[in-house]
């Protein structure tokens, strides 16, 4: 009789990576979503803001109520690792602790029932055993751990570490493996990937990785995500532009646009260079730009917020998100004046019904156009419809497209079609397949 896992990964993308990573080395155990019939269940962790630390402590706490007798309970990732010492104390509820450096030890740490904190912050390779989930044919590539930048609100730094760059080798030999495999669209991602190769004496590294990507045979669509506005060159924006394999998307949080409050966020840019850098990557043809913002950061005076939700209305982001400005012990900004928390929630607010305007407003401009999109299976709003991701939309953060008229084609999850964009009902746009690609 197979022992059971069930496996549960909060945060980003990057912390997907690591359990899938964590996967890879219990491929032993049958993977079940029911928690209450696991052996060992792992809860890979987010620490970032308050919000995710919340969500991790209560996630851990129900499945320890309902998880069955003699399992283990495992709590990895960030939030372990930011507060190891405090948790181990207070958590008994947890049989093994660990952080982010001990991923491909998964197995060994569960067969000892051990807790350990490595004191290295863990970077898969192209040697680490993985199994992608989510996906028959997208993969995220992590192409560096850690972040040099110092902003002033984050935490990351303190418990991931300066950057460190993968090698341009071995992140060929992994996209090469799994294009292999059958995967053929990737989302290359690290917490900086502008910096990316600095550490490593490359003076603007991705566009050295696009030019390696563009010669994987099998690879036919990939994205960049993360990108740093003091960081990201004209030239970069050139070459992500000019790919034929690269997707002209531009993936780079500015947080604000206010001069001062920019300077406050210790952001290395200010108003002026951060517009010209987002004017240069909408110039592209067919570019696609998504952002974030922090609502309600120290400092942030009613004109500065003003000034932000002008811009956000006006500049035409394909999407952005909104966070609310969470306090954080550690960071530069933990000790300045903080704004009332109903103040942070209201502003808040107001920039995400701009960011729901922004989006309708970008779905608008596709009716009447054709695209490339791949159907990932049957959708959730009805049964007779598919739901399908152009590809130039990065997974799961951008929506989807439900495809109402396959015009009789042969239907396969996971394959590409040439698609016309309809009409859009309600946040939803509607597409009729042309034919297959």
């Amino acid at each position: 009789m197979s022992k059971k896992l069930h496996l549960v990964s909060l945060g980003c993308t990057k912390n997907l990576v690591d359990s899938e990573v964590m996967l890879g080395r219990l491929q032993e155990y049958e993977v079940i979503d029911e928690a209450e019939e696991a052996d060992v269940i792992i809860v890979n962790t987010c620490g970032f803001i308050e919000a995710a630390k919340e969500e991790s402590i209560n996630t851990l706490l129900t499945l320890h109520a309902d998880r069955k007798e003699n399992s283990i309970l495992v709590m990895s990732g960030c939030l372990s690792e930011r507060y190891k010492e405090e948790l181990q104390a207070s958590m008994p509820e947890i049989d093994i602790f660990t952080g982010v450096g001990d991923y491909e030890k998964i197995d060994e740490l569960i067969a000892k029932r051990q807790s350990t904190f490595s004191p290295e912050v863990y970077l898969a390779n192209e040697n680490s055993p993985r199994i992608i989930t989510g996906s028959s044919y997208h993969a995220y590539i992590k192409i560096a751990e850690g972040c040099n930048q110092q902003c002033s609100f984050c935490a990351i730094p303190g418990f991931k570490g300066k950057l460190h760059s993968r090698s341009l080798d071995s992140i060929a030999k992994e996209v090469s493996r799994l294009a292999t495999q059958g995967f053929y669209d990737f989302s290359f991602i690290s917490q900086d990937s502008s910096s990316y190769g600095r550490d490593m004496g490359l003076n603007d590294g991705l566009i050295d990785l696009i030019q390696t990507v563009e010669k994987i045979e099998g690879v036919k669509s990939a994205r960049i995500l993360y990108l740093y506005p003091s960081t990201t060159t004209f030239n970069l924006i050139d070459a992500i532009a000019d790919s034929k394999i690269f997707q002209t998307y531009y993936d780079m949080p500015i947080q604000h646009i206010d001069d001062k409050i920019l300077k406050t966020m210790k952001r290395g840019f200010g108003e002026t260079k951060t517009i010209e850098l987002l004017e240069y990557m909408k110039s592209k043809p067919g570019a696609f730009l998504r952002t974030s913002v922090i609502a309600g950061h120290p400092g942030e005076t009613e004109e500065s917020f003003e000034r932000l939700c002008n811009f956000m209305e006006n500049f035409g982001f394909d999407r952005f998100n909104t966070f609310h400005y969470s306090n954080e012990e550690s960071t530069t900004a933990f000790t300045m004046e903080q704004l009332p928390q109903e103040v942070i929630n209201e502003r808040a607010e107001i920039l995400g019904e701009i960011a729901e305007h922004s989006t309708i407003a970008s779905l608008q401009k596709m009716i009447g156009r054709s695209v490339t999109l791949v159907i990932d299976g049957e959708s959730d709003e009805h049964e007779y419809l598919l739901s399908a991701r152009p590809l130039l939309w990065a997974v799961e953060i951008d929506g989807e497209v439900l495809i109402n008229d396959t015009n009789d084609l042969p239907i396969e999850y996971g394959k590409m079609y040439e698609a016309q964009i309809t009409e859009l009902v309600g946040d939803k746009l509607l597409a009729t397949l042309i034919s297959e690609v």
